[in-house]
């Protein structure tokens, strides 16, 4: 991730869906006044969702999905058709586009849903250069002839103006002219050459607060703190264990993977998973689920070190098994508890979304870092800074 790119995750998700052949792809490249997406009379063009990063003024960035048709057929139609709906676990605003005057039962069946969501959405009538329609619940459009393209655009940018967060990771924690110390290891599993996500996002709401970053790797705390008198350290929770000892008790302590459970998660979610944690038995199925990518390695805190540590902290036989980046199970209900990376690659309506199918199923889950300031015992220290 570049320092310059705004992250996926923090980009408002705005997802296109429709029938096949009413014209989502055409209507995304009406709004943008790009050439975007695929545009094309066969059936079924787009056979997978498609994301494009862009910039919506006055918006700023935010994503574009564009999802393959509501009403696709045949054993690999009714996956795709389930490929469209599952975006709608990360849409802040939905554009449904109708082809016609008429929504057809696939429409009204995605609209009933995206209610039950509780997900901003417009309707666009589409194609209406073809035929006289009347507006009654929608706007009628023809991305063909740009018809009414500003008026569906200016709504959309109302219903995301709506959706836009107001949330700081560290900033609102800390006063003007604070020391903050980020202690980030540099190890076999850091990328070459950069930092990652949350390290950077938690630096730029720093500086954006008018604070000091201090940035250290874990050998250098001790010192660090000494020299610099930091009025919040924030570490990885991988090493927890070691920089409790090196941070006096009467300097607030967190990790950047708890900063993120606040900051798009769910605190009190993840307290409930920290009681699952300590009630395991064995023989139990535990999921290990990361919004991320990143290619597996010796040493991977997902796949190797929190089954370590699970099993090391219970002393019980636990069954585990982990999902990588957009996969998340739909049913839940085989696992005893879900432990969850801190989501920095989501956005907020994605992670809060996967929470709440835990919390439906009756599965608690727990962020990396509370589940890992618990098994080093510093759980309440490491909320204190956050209260």
């Amino acid at each position: 991730m570049s320092l310059n790119n705004t992250p996926k995750g923090e980009r408002l998700h705005i997802g296109i869906f429709g029938r096949r052949n009413a014209g989502k792809s055409s209507i995304i490249n009406a709004i943008t006044n790009q050439n975007i997406a695929i545009v094309s009379d066969v059936l079924g063009t787009t056979t997978d969702p498609v994301y494009k990063a862009m910039e919506m003024l006055p918006l700023g960035p935010v994503m574009i999905i564009d999802t393959p048709g509501i009403d696709d057929e045949g054993e690999l139609g009714l996956q795709r058709v389930k490929a469209s709906y599952r975006v709608l676990n990360k849409c802040d605003v939905a554009l449904v586009v109708v082809e016609g005057r008429e929504k057809s039962d696939c429409d009204i069946k995605l609209i009933e849903k995206i209610k039950e969501k509780n997900i901003p959405f417009v309707i666009a009538y589409n194609k209406c250069d073809e035929g006289d329609f009347t507006e009654n619940d929608g706007i009628c459009v023809s991305a063909k002839e740009m018809i009414n393209i500003d008026k569906l655009k200016a709504e959309i940018v109302k219903l995301a103006d709506r959706e836009l967060p107001d949330k700081r990771i560290v900033g609102d924690l800390i006063n003007k002219g604070d020391v903050v110390l980020l202690v980030v290891p540099i190890d076999s599993a850091a990328p070459k050459g950069r930092l990652i996500l949350p390290q950077q996002q938690t630096i730029r709401d720093i500086l954006d607060s008018d604070c000091v970053a201090v940035v250290v790797k874990e050998d250098k705390v001790k010192r660090a703190v000494e020299k610099y008198k930091p009025d919040l350290v924030v570490c990885d929770s991988q090493i927890f264990g070691k920089v409790k000892n090196d941070v006096p008790e009467n300097v607030p302590l967190t990790s950047f993977s708890i900063l993120f459970a606040r900051y798009k998660g769910d605190l009190d979610a993840n307290l409930e998973g920290i009681k699952r944690l300590d009630e395991l038995k064995d023989g139990d199925s535990v999921l290990i689920s990361e919004g991320c990518t990143h290619h597996r390695q010796c040493g991977d805190i997902g796949t190797v070190k929190m089954p370590m540590w699970i099993k090391k902290h219970t002393g019980k036989e636990i069954q585990f098994e982990f999902t990588q980046g957009g996969e998340f199970p739909e049913e839940l209900e085989k696992y005893a508890l879900v432990v969850h990376c801190g989501g920095c690659m989501l956005n907020e309506k994605e992670m809060k979304y996967r929470i709440q199918s835990s919390r439906d199923s009756g599965v608690p889950i727990v962020n990396y870092g509370m589940a890992i300031a618990h098994m080093n015992g510093i759980l309440e220290r490491s909320l204190r800074p956050l209260k």
